[in-house]
């Protein structure tokens, strides 16, 4: 079976849920499941239940800062610590490897893009490969068998309801 890509982008809720519903329903078949979340705390409620399920998942550590939040030292150490994440993950053998905001990571610096392509152009024939983020990169859009935009048309948070454990995070 060849393995296609699958790009959830734009502005929109629902790129993250769709892509771990996409790993759920792998694990469901007996594939198995490689997650890396970048630019991420680890804090996510899926990845406990992805894990029992026996999915292989790399994230960031608790009490990581938003990009914008950090000093360069902490920049140069985050993108080390992301581009360890999917060294790590590339190593790791997979039928489905999820790369959680990956174009996020891309767009902000914080993955080599180099690494990201071959992640992605390179993968094995069988590799199956899911990303998300808003603003994918145009060699990634171009790349993607499946790509979905989501919309957002309305927000709870643009009327200042925070986001909430198991329904945004």
């Amino acid at each position: 079976m060849k393995g296609l890509v699958h790009l959830y982008c734009g502005d929109g809720k629902g790129k993250t849920t769709a892509a771990m519903g996409l790993a759920l329903r792998a694990l469901g078949a007996g594939l198995r499941v490689t997650v890396v979340q970048f630019l991420k705390d680890g804090q996510s409620s899926e990845l406990d239940p992805l894990r029992r399920l026996g999915a292989v998942v790399y994230s960031g550590r608790p009490g990581m800062k938003f990009v914008f939040q950090m000093n360069e030292a902490e920049k140069a150490a985050a993108r080390q610590e992301q581009n360890d994440l999917l060294r790590r993950a590339l190593d790791t053998p997979c039928d489905l490897l999820v790369l959680d905001e990956a174009c996020a990571a891309l767009s902000l610096g914080m993955v080599e893009e180099a690494l990201l392509r071959r992640a992605v152009l390179d993968r094995p024939a069988g590799r199956e490969i899911c990303l998300t983020g808003r603003d994918p990169a145009p060699w990634l859009r171009e790349a993607a068998d499946y790509l979905t935009e989501m919309r957002c048309l309305r927000h709870p948070y643009d009327v200042g309801v925070p986001a909430r454990r198991g329904v945004e995070f």
